[in-house]
Order: C-alpha cells, then structure tokens, then sequence
C-alpha cells in the first residue's frame, strides 16, 4: 500500500469519523448548548497546552506567560471582528491576533530565553502581567476592566479544523530540521552548542511559533465565548495551560490532548459539587501526580498507525500458518 494512501487511512479516516460522529450529536440535540461548551474549552486548551508543550516540553523552556499570548490573539480577534463584520473580520483577527502574538513573543523571547529555569519562568510571567495591564488601561481600544463583547464566530467546524490543524503543524515542526534542534537544546544545551546547533535560535523560534499558537487559542476562545476580559487571562490561566501539559506529560503532544480532554470533562463533571469542586480537582491531580510523576503519556506519543499495525499482523499469520505446509510440500519434493 503507498504511504500516502495509508496515513489517509490510519490517520484521516478517525479523524473524518471523530468529525461526522460529533457533528451528528450536534444535530441530533444530544450534544447541547452546555456541552458544546465543554467541547469548546477541550479545543482551546489543547491548541494552547500543544502550543506550551512545544515551548516547555520540547525545548525545556520553562514559560509563565502563556496566558499573555492568549490575551493578545483574544483582543485582536475580538477588535477586529466586531470592526469587520462576516468571515473576513472573524479569520482577519484570528490571523492577526496569532502575528501579534508571535511578534510579542519574538521580542520578548530574544532577551528573556538568555535565561534559564526559574529566572526565566519569573520573566515570563512578569510579561504576561504587562500585557494584562497593558489592556486593562486601554479604555479607548479593549473598554479596560469592563471586557468586551464579542460576536460569536465559532463552531464545531472551525474549532475541528483549527485544533486538528495546529496540532499537525506543530507535529510537523517538530519532525523538521528546526524542531530537532530545539529537541537538542532541551537535551543538553551545552552539548548541542558543540555540535553547531545556533541554541539561541532554536529557543526564540520555538517560543515565537509556540506564542503564536497561543494567540490562536485566545481568539478561538473570544470568538465562541461572547465575553472577554483583562482578569481572565491572569496568572491562574497560566497555571491552567501549564497543569495539562505536565499531567499529560512534559514532551507529548498526545498526553496534552488526553489531559486537556481529561480535565475539562472532570471540571464539567464535578460542577454538581459546587462547594468542594475546587477541593475534588485539586486532590485528583495531587494522586495523578504521585502515582504517574511523568504524566499521563510520558514522552511517549500515541500513534494512529496502531490500525496499520494490525493490518500488517493479519498478512504475516496466514504467512506463518501457511509456513509448515509449505515446508512440509518442499520436504517431500526433496525425498522424490
């Protein structure tokens, strides 16, 4: 079977079941309007854990400003969609705000990723917090602490194609020349120094394509949620995005989506217990953590290509099971 052939099957073909499967239950009623917002969120925070995992994970940048990148994508799709109006505006902003984002990312990355571990973890998040500031006093352009109302742009179309979409191509970053060096770095900077790997590079191209991401994720999340605010992209976002990628595991873009998928459905599921859910939250990710202190997945990615292993598993035992009568055929030709 051609290659390309096979990865249509192995890989496109769940996906196109996986797409037909919900839009179905979205039709049907089964999926609601509640639902549809948990499944939002799962989208949002897997192209945002993906995006921090390619940072954190990959290139061992420890980042606390990942929040910030969400907020500009937010406000730049919100601005401009509401200036714009239709398919023009709504793609307009989700596009700018994904540049801005990378732009602030890649003057921020050039001085900041000289630094290492904490030091750079504290300046990370000392640039989030100017950019939480930043709009709050922007009255004029972001209405400052009120927030702005947003048109609803979002469906189960586009979060598919944009979550399915960035996780490829952060996928496929990581497969090229430019992804091997950031693995590199991560590994050992010194010794990818010595074998002529340009680390600062790596590191700030790994944080500007992560930051712009991130600013994708802010704008899916504006373009579906009616309503933004400076207060929600704070630090506690930062520790939201930064929690899925450590549970799902540090270097794992699948353990990012089970974990983004994981923790949003048990939020949802606990919402009933609205006194002790915060309590119930914390204490499932303190037994997660003690049990699998690697994350769900490890470094380990789940591959779709397990379909095509057991294709080729059924060839190879009639091969075998027909292998003794064969050489018992030859055996007796021999004798004649």
């Amino acid at each position: 079977m051609p290659p390309i052939v096979r990865t249509l099957l192995t890989r496109g073909v769940p996906l196109l079941a996986l797409y037909l499967v919900v839009l179905g239950l979205i039709g049907a009623g089964i999926i609601d309007a509640y639902w549809m917002a948990t499944l939002a969120l799962i989208c949002v925070n897997i192209v945002l854990a993906v995006s921090l995992n390619l940072i954190t994970g990959f290139t061992g940048q420890f980042s606390l400003g990942h929040a910030g990148f969400m907020a500009i994508g937010a406000y730049a799709t919100a601005i401009i969609s509401n200036a714009v109006a239709g398919p023009a505006g709504f793609l307009g902003g989700l596009l700018a705000g994904g540049v801005l984002a990378a732009l602030v990312g890649f003057l921020i990355g050039l001085p900041t990723l000289r630094l290492r571990g904490d030091y750079l973890a504290i300046a990370t998040l000392g640039m989030a917090e100017i950019i939480r500031v930043v709009f709050v006093n922007l009255d004029s352009v972001t209405n400052g602490a009120a927030g702005l109302t947003v048109t609803q742009n979002m469906d189960w179309n586009w979060f598919f194609v944009l979550t399915v979409g960035s996780v490829i191509l952060i996928r496929n970053y990581l497969r090229s020349r430019q992804g091997r060096d950031a693995i590199a770095v991560r590994e050992d900077e010194i010794a990818a120094e010595s074998i002529g790997v340009d680390t600062t590079r790596a590191k700030v191209m790994s944080f500007t394509i992560g930051a712009f991401f991130g600013g994708l994720g802010g704008g899916m999340y504006a373009s579906y949620f009616y309503f933004i605010k400076p207060d929600l992209f704070g630090f506690l976002k930062s520790i939201d995005i930064l929690v899925i990628v450590v549970l799902g595991g540090l270097g794992s873009l699948s353990g990012s989506i089970i974990a983004a998928i994981l923790l949003a459905l048990i939020s949802t599921l606990l919402q009933g217990f609205t006194e002790i859910r915060m309590i119930l939250y914390a204490l499932l990710l303190v037994v997660i953590m003690i049990f699998r202190p690697e994350g769900l997945m490890g470094s380990r990615e789940l591959s779709l290509n397990v379909f095509s292993r057991l294709g080729r598993r059924r060839p190879a035992l009639a091969t075998a099971q027909a292998a003794p009568g064969a050489s018992e055929a030859q055996g007796k030709g021999d004798e004649r």
